[in-house]
């Protein structure tokens, strides 16, 4: 009977064992499982972001497009800052979400050409 009760207690110990690694295991899976699910509402939280940020482009560009036979620089137009303002608040979320340092880009002059002037020069990029 030795033999048996030894075989028994094993079984017993190995049990609770094997037990506490599925309980350990288990706990595991749970906390990554919310990592996973955390990332995942970022990312399509993100991706709606850059939905907006593209729709608000394509906004822009019509009404650049629209206001450039009207006038000299559609820049000044008060709709069009409004939704350059909208864009920007939207690239700072976005930027947020992602974790990634914002780069501005430097600002530079348009090339002129000695003939035009720098309200035509616009106007001809645009042309062509």
């Amino acid at each position: 009977m030795a033999f048996w009760e030894n075989v028994k207690k094993d079984l017993q110990k190995e049990l609770k064992a094997g037990m506490t690694m599925v309980r350990e295991g288990a706990a595991v899976v749970k906390k990554k499982a919310g990592q996973l699910t955390e990332e995942g509402k970022k990312q399509y939280k993100t991706y709606e972001l850059k939905s907006k940020v593209h729709e608000w482009i394509a906004e822009l560009g019509g009404k650049v497009y629209e206001l450039s036979s009207e006038v000299d620089n559609p820049m000044t137009d008060t709709t069009v800052r409004l939704i350059i303002a909208r864009i920007k608040k939207l690239e700072t979320q976005i930027t947020k979400l992602e974790g990634k340092p914002k780069i501005v880009p430097k600002k530079t002059p348009l090339k002129t050409n000695a003939k035009t002037t720098k309200s035509n020069t616009l106007k001809n990029k645009l042309r062509e």
